[in-house]
């Protein structure tokens, strides 16, 4: 028990120190790049490494006073890391192929790979053996569904999430050739309403999986 939460210890002070250096050199590179106008806090990436650094910070303290936690917390852990989960892959599987090789460089190594790995990795060492409740999974839509209705006022106001781009990233721009629910042979290949659906099913997918694999560990450990 106690080398576990060593490690826990460990992965957390990972999280938190990547998405604190990675969001600064986020922020810096977004000021310079948007000429004054730093918008990189209206993107999920940031907004998820800040809520997963701050549901870790808020762990190390609940381990320095040894504290048990209690069933919501597992559950907004939950949350917390099938939302950084959603930023790597998006990331890894769907920026980087579209958009290419070009997007690779510390910062979004640290926010995108680095933060997700020790996160993921955090919630087994954490949760191992806790039994959540399955139907609380539908709790792991909630952040990237509010993100998504945030993007879709921003895209009617006319916000600009770069410089004049309406959209935070290509799967949410409800201007394009798909629009909403169709179809297209170049990016975004298809409707904004299709993509959130199928993101949808992988986060309800994935935080399925990570609570059995979470239950199946724990049984391994006793």
């Amino acid at each position: 028990m106690k080398i576990r939460k060593t490690i826990s210890f460990v992965l957390k002070l990972i999280v938190i120190l990547s998405a604190a250096i990675g969001t600064i050199m986020s922020a810096s590179a977004g000021r310079h790049a948007f000429m004054g106008g730093n918008r990189v806090f209206m993107y999920f990436t940031i907004q998820s490494n800040i809520a997963i650094a701050l549901i870790c910070l808020i762990g190390c303290f609940l381990l320095l006073r040894k504290k048990p936690a209690g069933p919501v917390w597992y559950v907004v852990k939950l949350v917390g890391t099938v939302s950084i989960t959603l930023t790597g892959v998006v990331f890894c599987a769907v920026l980087v192929p579209a958009i290419g090789p070009g997007l690779w460089n510390l910062q979004n190594t640290l926010t995108h790979v680095i933060v997700p790995a020790a996160a993921i990795a955090d919630f087994f060492v954490v949760a191992a053996g806790v039994r959540i409740k399955r139907k609380n999974v539908i709790y792991v839509l909630l952040p990237p569904l509010l993100y998504a209705i945030y993007a879709g006022i921003g895209y009617v106001r006319g916000w600009e999430f770069a410089s004049g781009q309406r959209y935070p990233y290509f799967f949410l721009n409800w201007g394009s050739l798909a629009g909403a629910f169709g179809f297209t042979n170049r990016l975004p290949y298809m409707g904004c309403v299709w993509w959130i659906l199928i993101l949808f099913l992988f986060l309800i997918f994935i935080g399925w999986l990570y609570i059995f694999l979470a239950e199946r560990i724990g049984k391994g450990h006793r």
